[in-house]
């Protein structure tokens, strides 16, 4: 992501306080990019309404969608400053008309106001979010009702042990999509990297372990890796914390302490059973942070939207 030219704006109707589009402005006012206020609509009930003929149920669609344009177009009104249009889509599953909006129009970003979710509704209805998550080619800022102040933080999540060549290319894009929105907000770039605790098992299996030295050969791996990656892009290890621990907790510890505005983390866009029953990392860390969250695919990337 070296520009930003075009945002597209995911719009709650539900809520009062339309958190992606203030940033999607915010971004569009120092990038020059143009943005679209995008909504989809669906009613059940239009496609159950037997008395009618198709006609009628399609007439009563086209005066719902033109409800919602005009309440969109009065949404987006004040900014006449701002390159931004409106689009509506009737479609029953959002994440898919996003998806499909996202690749055919080739947009570079995707904007979406985001809530905590309930664990076990993550596990068994999985949210627009999630789907965006595991799905969305292009970027996706998740936003929380929080400012970005200027000579802020943004914390970039990186894996800097890792021996797949997907996650250590998907390493470099972080950093660099991080910096290039460290242009943007004349924000402080940091990077976090979390490294596990000693195994309690083998330490009790095997007599002759030494958990004391192995978690220290562990976190001098992770320091030494974690700061050569950082001097490719010329960062210190003043701007590098590496700390024990999961990284849904490490790195929500992290972005608090240091007040981030942001953070930048990668997602392979794991689907399937083994989203649904283990979860991804990202989703855990994007329901612990109370700060943005800008979630990023590894380049080359192809959504299963796609391919179908």
């Amino acid at each position: 992501m070296e520009t930003i030219k075009r945002i597209i704006a995911v719009i709650d109707p539900t809520k009062d306080d339309q958190n992606a589009l203030a940033r999607s402005i915010d971004l569009a006012k120092k990038s020059g990019a143009s943005i679209t206020a995008f909504m989809t609509v669906y009613d059940f009930s239009y496609e159950m309404t037997t008395m009618l003929s198709g006609d009628e149920r399609e007439a009563m669609r086209k005066a719902v969608l033109k409800d919602r344009e005009l309440w969109l177009k009065d949404l987006v009104s004040p900014y006449q400053n701002i390159n931004i249009n409106t689009q509506v889509i009737w479609h029953n599953r959002p994440y898919e008309a996003i998806i499909n909006t996202v690749i055919n129009d080739k947009y570079d970003l995707v904007i979406k106001g985001t809530h905590q979710h309930g664990a076990l509704k993550a596990v068994i209805f999985t949210p627009t979010d999630w789907h965006l998550v595991r799905k969305c080619p292009t970027p996706v800022l998740f936003v929380k009702d929080m400012a970005w102040p200027a000579h802020g933080n943004i914390l970039a999540a990186v894996n800097a042990v890792s021996e797949n060549d997907q996650h250590l290319s998907l390493n470099k894009r972080i950093i660099k999509d991080a910096q290039f929105l460290c242009e943007l907000a004349n924000a402080k770039l940091n990077l976090v990297n979390a490294y596990p605790a000693t195994p309690v098992n083998i330490a009790i299996e095997i007599p002759e372990f030494n958990p004391g030295l192995y978690n220290e050969s562990v976190k001098k791996h992770h320091i030494e890796s974690t700061n050569e990656l950082a001097s490719e892009f010329n960062l210190t290890s003043e701007q590098c914390f590496i700390e024990e621990g999961l990284p849904e907790d490490v790195i929500p510890d992290v972005a608090k302490r240091l007040n981030s505005e942001l953070v930048v983390i990668g997602t392979v866009g794991r689907t399937g059973l083994s989203a649904a029953l283990v979860g991804n990392t990202t989703e855990h860390v994007i329901d612990s942070l109370d700060c943005d969250v800008l979630a990023l695919k590894p380049d080359g990337y192809v959504s299963p939207l796609a391919e179908s």
